[in-house]
């Protein structure tokens, strides 16, 4: 039997519907060794003082040993990783009927895409709801700029966020994550692990880079956006108080003083 890492890590996937980290995957080796080397101890026999071999098959115990030895003793993280890559690449060009989500918390075994809806009719769910585009925008505006409050929302959206915000706090998508250092100390919104479940990425900083607006031009238009403007009367048109002083000067000139006898 050869040591196939992609293969013990499907099988480790199969096994449990929650998710496997690269610790636990790291601890299966530790303990597939201890096993190993208990069962190499000596056993005592009854009556002696002594430990003493008991007699073994010599064939069957090279290969068991052929197989140990196989096995590596510490497994890192990068090698856990490029295993789970190929194995995932493996699947879609198999057009399998199993992904490998990873997420925050591991590794999980999800039904594919296309093959989603029978298992949806098999259990009797109804169809997933998408979400709108109200929400899908106040979602992003949350990932890229948390923590956010709810003024930055609307000011970056330019309309109410209630109804959006309700919805992604009922789905576990977003979550309160504490108040800001600003007068009357509003709360400040943040993505939870749903999220990146849900989106598929492992963590934030996998998020697209946005190549339209820098953060701190968005910060510098959030800040004139909730920052008050004093409109002047130029502004809007209004004549001046020097011009507007000789328009009636001109319009009730002063009258002449009468001649003196």
């Amino acid at each position: 039997m050869e040591f196939n890492l992609k293969k013990i890590i499907k099988a480790l996937l199969f096994s449990t519907s929650e998710a496997v980290s690269i610790k636990d995957i790291q601890k299966v080796v530790q303990r597939y060794h201890a096993q190993a080397a208990a069962e190499r101890q000596p056993d005592l026999l009854e009556g002696a003082g002594e430990p003493t071999i008991l007699p073994a098959s010599q064939p069957v115990q090279e290969v068991i040993q052929d197989i140990i030895d196989q096995v590596p003793t510490l497994l890192t993280a990068t090698q856990i990783r490029e295993a789970v890559d190929a194995l995932e690449a493996e699947m879609r060009e198999a057009n399998d009927a199993c992904r490998i989500l990873q997420g925050p918390e591991g590794f999980r075994l999800v039904i594919s895409p296309a093959y989603s809806d029978w298992v949806r009719l098999l259990r009797g769910e109804p169809r997933p709801q998408r979400l709108s585009p109200a929400s899908l925008e106040t979602l992003s505006i949350v990932a890229y700029r948390q923590p956010v409050t709810r003024s930055e929302m609307e000011a970056i959206r330019g309309v109410s966020v209630d109804s959006a915000l309700n919805r992604l706090l009922e789905l576990e998508l977003v979550a309160v994550t504490g108040r800001a250092e600003l007068p009357g100390r509003p709360i400040q919104y943040g993505t939870t692990d749903k999220f990146l479940d849900f989106t598929g990425l492992r963590s934030l900083g996998e998020l697209p880079a946005s190549d339209v607006l820098s953060p701190a031009q968005i910060s510098e238009w959030i800040t004139r956006a909730t920052t008050p403007v004093n409109i002047g009367d130029s502004e809007v048109g209004l004549p001046l108080d020097d011009q507007s002083t000789a328009v009636v000067a001109t319009e009730n000139p002063p009258e002449p003083e009468a001649p003196t006898a």
